[in-house]
């Protein structure tokens, strides 16, 4: 069986076929790759397929448009990409050509790039219906409307241009929602390098160390694993680790402080993602140790929920509702939980939500809620498990033992048929287990 970055040439092949079978016979659907970004001037940022594009093919390179046809006499599967060129192979590395998409990629028929002006109109005459990620990509947008009105311009000669045009997420975001054996798989190698970097890091840890340093901690472990950081890693120590989405990763963690990490290995274009909050001299202060276990409680809350048949987001709720009772304990809020959960007054200490969806893409799609109701959790979904509590430094209306303490946790979790899978177990969470995992550098 061949396999295509750990995913067989059988498996792309049913979910376009699956994905067809959705669109029905008369629909077209129409899948360009991601663009090349620049970087500066003439370097480009490292390229990164296209996720849904990815996900029906398995095929890396840029300047590619997949195109399903459903129940086309001359084949369905039908790919655009770059041809064979020696002199520029030489310079950007090996191509794989119109004839490679269909002996290497199970292509019904391939043909090169150069050529979806002339074919694409053709293709799309007859057809009823479009589906396009519409305003993803403005430039291939003007294309495709060019196509379609040189269509329409044939009608007085008979030509039948399509006359509905939809999103294609509608449907593949929910194919994708549900992750395969064997995505699971890829999923679980790339929790289990990010694990092991984030053991690094901590271990790596000490007074004085910068930030950027343990983020090349993180990431050599990485790219020694054959994966790419999924997202740009956060490294935040002291007050830093109060800011959501830090990356300067420039500052010094001193004695005393606390190290917010929050980063994970993508591997075969699948994304994971953690966070462990640590002491960078190995051992929590009582009032650091206070909220991180008030931090644990709300993810043991959370993680209480993520099984079948429960609602999305009573997860959230759960650790809500855990957080303020704490912070009320804790002296940090003031009055009825009831009010300070209705009232978001524990916004102050904890502005995001509880998780997101996980998979090609690190925040992945699907839908959280249908016809205004949260979804129901099914076997298949993987999500993260994220509570967190943040004091700003500057908050002087607290007492200055919590300020600038900034604590997330965060797991990836799996959705079996009788409850859940941590992907991410194997990684110390508690005060205790951190403390020991630092101990033993």
């Amino acid at each position: 069986m061949t396999q295509t970055a750990g995913t067989s040439l059988q498996a792309y092949a049913r979910r376009r076929k699956q994905l067809m079978r959705m669109a029905g016979d008369d629909a077209i659907l129409i899948l360009p790759a991601a663009p090349e970004r620049i970087r500066s001037r003439d370097t480009h940022y490292p390229y990164r397929q296209d996720s849904d594009l990815w996900y029906l093919t398995g095929f890396s390179e840029p300047e590619a448009v997949l195109v399903l046809v459903p129940g086309r006499k001359h084949g369905e599967h039908l790919l655009f990409c770059r041809e064979r060129n020696p002199e520029r192979e030489g310079w950007d590395g090996p191509r794989v050509g119109p004839e490679g998409a269909v002996e290497s990629y199970g292509m019904d028929d391939a043909w090169p790039i150069d050529d979806l002006d002339e074919i694409l109109p053709g293709l799309l005459e007859g057809r009823s219906r479009v589906y396009y990620h519409f305003g993803r990509d403005t430039d291939f947008d003007l294309k495709l409307i060019g196509w379609l009105n040189r269509v329409r311009a044939q009608v007085r000669l008979g030509a039948q241009p399509p006359h509905e045009f939809l999103e294609l997420g509608h449907l593949l975001d929910e194919m994708r929602l549900f992750k395969s054996p064997a995505e699971l798989k890829l999923m679980r190698k790339a929790a289990e390098i990010s694990v092991l970097a984030h053991e690094t890091a901590m271990r790596a840890a000490r007074p004085g160390i910068r930030e950027y340093e343990l983020q090349a901690e993180l990431e050599r472990v990485f790219r020694a694993h054959d994966a790419h950081p999924a997202y740009g890693s956060i490294v935040g120590a002291g007050g830093n680790g109060c800011v959501l989405h830090y990356v300067a990763n420039a500052g010094t963690a001193r004695d005393g402080d606390l190290v917010l990490i929050d980063a994970g290995a993508e591997y075969r274009n699948y994304a994971s993602d953690i966070t462990r909050t640590f002491p960078v001299n190995g051992r929590f202060g009582k009032a650091q140790r206070a909220l991180h276990d008030l931090v644990g409680a709300a993810h043991a809350a959370a993680m209480a929920q993520a099984r079948p048949g429960v609602p999305y987001e009573a997860g959230h709720n759960a650790a809500v509702e855990t957080l303020t009772e704490g912070l009320l304990q804790l002296g940090l809020l003031k009055g009825r939980l009831e009010k300070n959960i209705a009232d978001g007054s524990y916004k102050r200490f904890y502005r995001h939500k509880t998780g997101h969806w996980l998979g090609l893409d690190v925040h992945d799609v699907g839908d959280y809620r249908i016809d205004g109701e949260s979804r129901l959790l099914e076997p298949g979904m993987v999500f993260t498990i994220e509570p967190g509590l943040y004091v700003s430094p500057d908050d002087r209306s607290v007492p200055a033992k919590w300020r600038g303490i900034g604590i997330r946790t965060e797991d990836d979790v799996a959705i079996t048929a009788d409850g859940h899978e941590v992907l991410t177990a194997k990684l110390a969470r508690s005060a205790d287990e951190i403390e020991a995992l630092m101990a033993s550098r």
